[in-house]
């Protein structure tokens, strides 16, 4: 049994707790706005954005970093991508020398290009910082629906304990020591979701999304192994894996909010109606950013950036994208 805080209390932050406690372990939800607390003390679940996943009475609920963060064995850092720097410079005064931290937001923050582990290690040096990710929408998580994930560390040590916490009779976990790569693919398959979503928005079928995965996946392959990860990561659960579940999804928020945005709507009014953070809105200038540093073509990402912030409709980017100039699909000739 390990001593775990959960840092972050919305739907995945909450599915993780319930995970990490049926596995037999101390479990902590820091939750950052007080109300959020007082709903968890009450009603011991995420009402709002993960309803009847129950907490037991062992859990302990707290919005005090210092009630969570000293002697625990893990730190899950659960919080959305745009607030993972914020929280960590917050957390470092109270993390000890090698305490475990492992990040499950998924971005890559604008201003500096850096993958979210970059930034927790930027913020919190003395931390052993880690990474896990896959196919794994909290609403299944949290039922106890079978998946599988990966955790990326920098050593493998680290990765094996990690192995050792998360992995349950619904919840295998592999290692891996590519966290780049996985970081680099959990990213931008939100911003390829987007475009998944906007395709269904739009009235198209299964021939379509399975273009936009296919070509997707190639976009963020080409891209990530240009920065120096490895190709075969995104060839297994934290790329193709976490890809297709955010595309198809009834879950996914990314695809949700690109499905509102192909009915019409901005996507400031996507954003809110979702009422969770889309951060494939967050990675898609990021994602455009490394593609302009590194030389890749990156022809899905690009349309995205354009419809979400230079005003084109998302049927006019379809139309461009596929009367693009010809080309060879291996570029092998």
């Amino acid at each position: 049994m390990a001593d775990i805080s959960v840092i972050g209390s919305g739907s995945w932050g909450t599915a993780l707790a319930w995970l990490l406690r049926n596995n037999g372990h101390r479990v902590t939800l820091w939750s950052y706005l007080r109300e959020e607390n007082e709903m968890f003390l009450k009603y011991r679940e995420n009402v709002d954005k993960l309803p009847g996943v129950l907490l037991d009475q062992e859990v302990v609920f707290t919005n005090q970093l210092e009630e969570s963060i000293p002697g625990r064995d893990m730190l899950v850092l659960a919080v959305p991508s745009p607030a993972i720097r914020s929280t960590a410079r917050n957390m470092r005064g109270l993390v000890s020398e090698g305490q475990l931290i492992v990040n499950v937001a998924k971005g890559i923050e604008e201003k500096n290009l850096m993958t979210m582990t970059d930034i927790i290690e930027e913020e919190i040096p003395q931390a052993d910082v880690a990474v896990l990710s896959g196919p794994s929408h909290a609403e299944e998580v949290g039922k106890g629906l079978p998946t599988t994930i990966v955790a990326g560390a920098h050593s493998r040590e680290t990765a094996e304990r990690i192995q050792g916490y998360f992995m349950s009779p619904v919840f295998r976990v592999y290692t891996s020591s590519d966290m780049l790569g996985i970081e680099t693919g959990a990213a931008l398959k939100n911003v390829i979701a987007l475009a998944a979503g906007m395709a269904d928005g739009l009235g198209y079928g299964d021939n379509t999304k399975a273009a936009l995965i296919t070509r997707g996946i190639a976009e963020i392959s080409r891209l990530g192994t240009a920065m120096g990860a490895h190709l075969e990561t995104f060839y297994g659960l934290s790329g193709i894996g976490d890809l297709i579940v955010t595309c198809a999804s009834v879950h996914s928020r990314n695809r949700k909010a690109g499905w509102l945005i192909g009915q019409g709507r901005t996507m400031e009014q996507a954003m809110a109606e979702v009422h969770m953070v889309v951060e494939g809105v967050y990675s898609a200038r990021a994602g455009m950013k490394l593609a302009e540093r590194y030389h890749v073509e990156v022809p899905i990402i690009q349309s995205v950036n354009e419809i979400l912030f230079e005003g084109k409709s998302a049927a006019e980017a379809v139309s461009q994208l596929m009367q693009r100039v010809k080309k060879d699909e291996l570029n092998k000739w």
